[in-house]
């Protein structure tokens, strides 16, 4: 593998979730932001949405690390559950003892047993919920039940719903209305730029090992950017691609013609073609490069 010749401990663009590798750009550090300030005012309901591969997974463990002590974290990353199967999920991330065979109403009597002793206590819990547009119509019913209980004073649980754009299009359903009246806190994560697309690869290259070089050659944030649009995910791909393709010609840094080999790989990719005006300035560079060295060559002769 390529560690040892870029002078990297560990992989850098790999797709798990890591918490150690999060980038504090604004798109996400707004999001965090208003996570927090949502549940700090006990907000019941709060929706984060982003195309696929924007990082709202990433966003999910960042939440969970930095709640603070009062509260109490329920993680659902596969929501796809009938209604019982959300109660009993709930149950068992809350450690509420249950019965599979119990029936429902008795688990969630469980469940809002639980929640009452956690507000006495001065505890406020959050369910936070991954790939939210998964949810079937009867089931997101159910979610919102489950915040009908509350004090005079606050929710006893506060929701966080994750998804892609699919997740806004459902919450248009009428049979679910008095939940998307119920959303006090949306955002929405954009796609990098080409300056935040550098901070990001660069970050993720420091964090894996590399703190003196700069691994990127001119116009590879250009061409990355553009067979990315910008999404963190593909980013990672074609970026641990382009490491793969340097190393294998033995060279030290990135360009876009490694980039252009890793777009040929990856199937959200391969269909995109680097415009003729970006290859021009390829071009332009390269003669511009190869006149200096020869000015220079002659002048040193003279």
């Amino acid at each position: 593998m390529y560690l040892q010749h870029f002078g990297l401990n560990q992989l850098p663009f790999n797709l798990t979730p890591d918490t150690e590798f999060f980038c504090d750009l604004p798109t996400h550090r707004e999001a965090l932001n208003v996570l927090m300030i949502a549940l700090q005012s006990g907000e019941g309901f709060i929706k984060i949405t982003g195309p696929v591969g924007t990082g709202k997974t990433l966003l999910c463990r960042m939440l969970l690390n930095e709640l603070p002590a009062p509260f109490i974290t329920a993680y659902l990353p596969n929501p796809h559950l009938s209604a019982a199967g959300l109660h009993l999920a709930v149950a068992e991330e809350l450690g509420i003892r249950y019965s599979s065979n119990a029936w429902q109403s008795r688990t969630l009597t469980q469940i809002n047993d639980y929640l009452l002793m956690a507000a006495k206590l001065g505890n406020k819990v959050v369910l936070i919920i991954d790939e939210a547009q998964a949810m079937p119509l009867e089931t997101l019913e159910s979610l919102r039940l489950l915040t009908n209980l509350e004090t005079e004073k606050q929710k006893l649980l506060q929701i966080v719903l994750f998804g892609q754009p699919e997740l806004d299009e459902l919450l248009q359903n009428k049979a679910i209305r008095q939940l998307r009246q119920r959303i006090s806190f949306s955002y929405t994560l954009q796609p990098l730029n080409k300056r935040q697309i550098r901070e990001y690869v660069l970050h993720r290259l420091r964090i894996a090992g590399n703190t003196h070089t700069d691994l990127l050659a001119p116009l590879s944030i250009h061409a990355l950017h553009f067979y990315t649009q910008g999404i963190p995910r593909l980013i990672n791909i074609l970026t641990h691609k382009a490491l793969l393709a340097a190393y294998g010609k033995g060279q030290s840094k990135i360009s876009w013609r490694h980039l252009q080999l890793a777009a040929l790989d990856t199937d959200d990719t391969r269909d995109k073609k680097l415009p003729w005006g970006f290859r021009s300035i390829f071009l332009w560079l390269l003669l511009l490069s190869c006149s200096l060295f020869v000015y220079f060559s002659s002048y040193l002769a003279l």
